[in-house]
């Protein structure tokens, strides 16, 4: 994590946990219910949407819309995303003693004080980065994290800088949803994300391979299974799942027998494992292979 966003979180934890003398106030067992959270933020500069300033630490409207909204079938993870790109979430801190001395001089060895953001581990085994959109839905998950407001392009530079490849919005709550890494590199740029199942370029891209794979008629894309999900009182999402992102149909011409058709999976696989652009673009692949279609 860049030293300038540890020194915010620093300060902005510093500027939260004083009691009514100014001393530093003990979180442990505080309710943050209607605690003020405003102030600059993460990165030490005021936001201009000022949206930190009367903050309740409640969900923002935009999400409880986008989410009854994907729920519905009304919107798609990429208004999801386009929402989140906006949105102010809360990245959960928890103190951490940091060894100065790294002899057996625990017991009189400086101790200097630090915060780590927290981050998890997902199912697929991969590091994750937890933010929520209210703040107790953060409390509820981790009564020892204490909540930094952020905006949602920081928390997924954050995310960047520690090598965590997801974000996990909301996890414990009814709606968890999962930003993939293409996602979280987009909003850590802040620029706009094209799911790969719907990325024109890569289309083309991956059309070049049909010429080198005997037998392969053409490429087609389609969202992966694994794009949508599930709350959990088990409401299908569109949207918000961990993968797989991109489901690749391998369509054989009509005169490939099966093994004819499996030589042809293996040689496309072998062709696309170190892909550069396939690697960047989409988060997880999933091959499917077809027979001919009629």
């Amino acid at each position: 994590m860049p030293a300038h966003i540890q020194a915010a979180i620093q300060r902005n934890l510093a500027h939260q946990h004083r009691d009514a003398q100014g001393r530093p106030a003990d979180s442990a067992g505080t309710a943050w219910n209607g605690r003020d959270l405003s102030g600059a933020g993460i990165d030490g500069s005021q936001n201009p949407l000022h949206a930190f300033d009367t903050d309740d630490g409640t969900t923002d409207q935009a999400w409880t819309t986008i989410a009854e909204q994907l729920m519905a079938r009304e919107a798609t993870e990429v208004d999801a995303i386009k929402a989140l790109a906006k949105m102010r979430v809360f990245a959960a801190v928890v103190p951490r003693a940091t060894e100065v001395s790294q002899h057996d001089h625990a017991t009189y060895g400086d101790k200097a004080a630090d915060v780590a953001l927290v981050s998890l581990q997902a199912k697929d085994g991969r590091q994750a980065l937890p933010v929520f959109t209210s703040v107790p839905a953060l409390t509820s998950w981790n009564p020892q994290a204490r909540p930094v407001a952020v905006w949602m392009p920081r928390a997924c530079l954050a995310a960047v800088d520690e090598g965590d490849q997801l974000v996990v919005v909301d996890p414990g709550e009814d709606l968890t949803f999962v930003v993939r890494r293409p996602a979280v590199w987009a909003l850590a740029q802040q620029r706009d994300w094209v799911p790969s199942y719907l990325d024109e370029q890569l289309s083309e891209h991956l059309a070049d391979f049909v010429g080198l794979v005997p037998g392969l008629a053409r490429i087609e894309m389609l969202p992966g299974p694994g794009v949508g999900s599930l709350t959990r009182s088990g409401t299908p999402v569109a949207g918000g799942g961990a993968g797989p992102e991109l489901e690749l149909r391998l369509v054989a011409e009509q005169s490939v027998d099966s093994i004819g058709q499996k030589l042809m999976l293996t040689t496309f696989e072998t062709l696309i494992a170190d892909d550069p652009m396939l690697a960047e673009r989409a988060d997880s692949v999933e091959l499917r292979l077809m027979g001919h279609h009629h």
